[in-house]
């Protein structure tokens, strides 16, 4: 769920709550117990600095400050954790290759994170964001910001296919141990089976993903034998709930999701919380004796789950799981909302105490915000009309804009292919346009290229698409129609005059490197032996996006790129689409 989507639900459902987490009464009376709060984190995507009163690292330090304050009282300890997918998402974040987020982090003082899909699109260091030649280091801008870490990268199943093993990288391990106020905990981290649909293929050239539950299982149980009170997984792999009242009830859970599987196949009793993400959904819940604990994205929420430990018996006593908490600085009296509004909203609460930020992560992250300043408000000619949105379906305002884009900023295209789900990352801002706001929208360094493929595969293309539960490629250029006829998918492609397109048409296909090489699995039915021809030297899709804006005049309007009555695709149904019937 994105910021936009899920900031009322975050509050509502902390409200309904009883906003439990906000109390000033002593939490425990035991001497013999131990608080451990663990505060889970996941897909911050870059993103530093507040936006409509929600998030900002600057003001979730204020929260995690007076959590630690409660937990100094009562002789308990905070533990911060992440999923991943840190870095890669905003211009603050992404001029120094993440850096901006790892000295944020420093400050913060996590004890562990994750590598997620994203944190591999950087490439080398530099400005090429993948390699192109035999001294690049495809990994070297993830390599270099871990380096400087000051907490461990934790990837148990990400394997070196040289070695066999999990990557050993500098400050990378599979597990970790750490000392939390006397009790010992042991840290996991995974990655999604799913990670290198979603980043750049040559960036994770001779690499393998394990299956998490063996991978996870072999670390816990070397940890228990090591010692380990508690075992954490920080997993980049997520699932959603809808409804946060009670942590065991699983009603609204989609328990077929990849992690809420991965609990359940566990061993009882190995793992004891499970921080997760990738998918930019909601979950604390408990599931085959696990806390699993999701907070959407862009730093807009965080997860929590407190741990009472008997220092005596070294056992977990008891566990409380938060419903994901909104970070807000300031909040109406009586509103569900955030505020960004100081002179009309007092301060948010939390622990019994006032969000403050904390001025060590405000310096941390204060180099970056100044160094993309005169960027972000660089204004081109043109205003943006409401309603350009992120969409969970390629065929929306802002997908067809953009594919338009690729289309009218490339020669002699036939065809404009963009994975317009994945690939759009923020809503474009109404008002004029800025230089900022097409970043947070496209923020990949992804470049344009052309390929030459027949209609015959392109059909395949979206024949393959069409059968997928989520669907990527949005297109112009052309129509898109599918029908079932009997057990056969049928995909015809339509010129914009109405005319078909034979199967022996050779077309000019635009699109971007991170789909021509494999991204989204998007042209992956149709990829040759060794993979399309791409050119290292090709423009940034993100240039050519800003060379097409300056040249438009006037506004954008949504009726311009998306017209409900003239779909782009005609489909009979939802995807996936399967086929079984008799022809009609």
């Amino acid at each position: 769920m994105t910021m936009l989507n899920s900031k009322h639900v975050i509050v509502v459902l902390l409200l309904i709550a009883g906003l439990g987490a906000c109390s000033s009464k002593p939490e425990h009376s035991d001497p013999k117990l131990t608080i451990i709060s663990v505060i889970g984190t996941n897909d911050l995507h870059g993103a530093i600095l507040p936006v409509d009163g929600y998030g900002g690292l600057g003001v979730f330090s204020g929260y995690v400050n007076n959590l630690r304050a409660r937990r100094a009282a009562d002789g308990g300890a905070v533990m911060l954790i992440d999923a991943g997918d840190m870095w890669q998402g905003t211009l603050e974040s992404n001029l120094g290759e993440g850096a901006a987020v790892v000295q944020a982090y420093n400050a913060l003082g996590y004890d562990a994170a994750t590598i997620g899909n994203h944190e591999f699109d950087y490439g080398p260091t530099g400005p090429q964001s993948t390699p192109t030649s035999e001294s690049d280091d495809a990994r070297g801008a993830l390599k270099a910001r871990i380096a400087e870490a000051n907490f461990p990268v934790l990837s148990a199943n990400l394997i070196d296919e040289n070695t066999g093993k999990p990557v050993d990288w500098t400050n990378t391990s599979p597990s970790a141990m750490v000392d939390v106020a006397g009790i010992s905990v042991g840290i996991v981290g995974v990655i999604t089976r799913g990670a290198f649909a979603r980043t750049h293929s040559l960036n994770i050239k001779g690499l393998r993903i394990d299956p998490l539950v063996s991978s996870i299982q072999r670390e816990a149980e070397q940890l228990r034998r090591n010692g380990a009170t508690v075992v954490i997984v920080t997993a980049h792999a997520g699932s959603a709930c809808r409804e946060f009242l009670d942590p065991d009830d699983l009603d609204s859970c989609l328990m077929e999701g990849e992690i809420l599987q991965v609990a359940q196949q566990l061993p009882a009793g190995l793992v004891d919380i499970i921080v997760a993400g990738h998918v930019h959904k909601g979950i604390a819940h408990n599931i085959n004796g696990i806390s699993v604990i999701s907070s959407y994205s862009r730093g807009t929420a965080f997860g929590r789950v407190d741990l009472a430990v008997d220092r005596v018996q070294m056992a977990i006593t008891n566990r409380s799981v938060f419903p994901p908490e909104a970070i807000c600085e300031f909040r109406a009296e009586g509103s569900t909302d955030c505020s960004d509004d100081p002179q009309t909203s007092p301060r948010a609460r939390y622990a019994g105490a006032v969000i403050a930020r904390d001025k060590n992560i405000e310096a941390a992250i204060a180099p970056a915000i100044a160094n993309v300043k005169q960027y972000k408000e660089r204004k081109l000619p043109i205003v943006v009309e409401p309603g350009f949105t992120r969409s969970t379906t390629p065929e929306s305002a802002l997908g067809n804009l953009l594919t338009d884009a690729i289309l009218e900023s490339a020669a002699d295209a036939d065809v404009a292919i963009h994975n317009a789900v994945g690939g759009i990352r923020a809503n474009l801002t109404p008002g004029p346009l800025t230089y900022g706001s097409i970043y947070e929208v496209f923020p990949f360094d992804n470049r344009m290229v052309m390929l030459t493929i027949s209609a015959a595969e392109l059909r395949a293309v979206f024949a393959n698409q069409f059968r997928k539960r989520r669907w990527d490629a949005s297109v112009a250029g052309l129509s898109v129609a599918a029908e079932c006829r009997g057990s056969e998918l049928v995909v015809s492609m339509y010129r914009s005059n109405g005319s078909s397109v034979a199967d022996q048409e050779q077309l000019l296909i635009a699109t971007t490197d991170f789909v021509a090489t494999g991204g989204d699995n998007i042209f992956t039915p149709i990829m040759p032996p060794g993979g399309f021809a791409i050119d290292p030297d090709a423009p940034l899709f993100r240039h050519n996006l800003v060379a097409w804006f300056s040249k438009l005049e006037g506004s954008l309007r949504l009726t311009d790129f998306y017209d409900p009555a003239a779909p782009r695709f005609d489909l009979p149904g939802p995807t996936p689409i399967t086929c079984t019937g008799d022809a009609t």
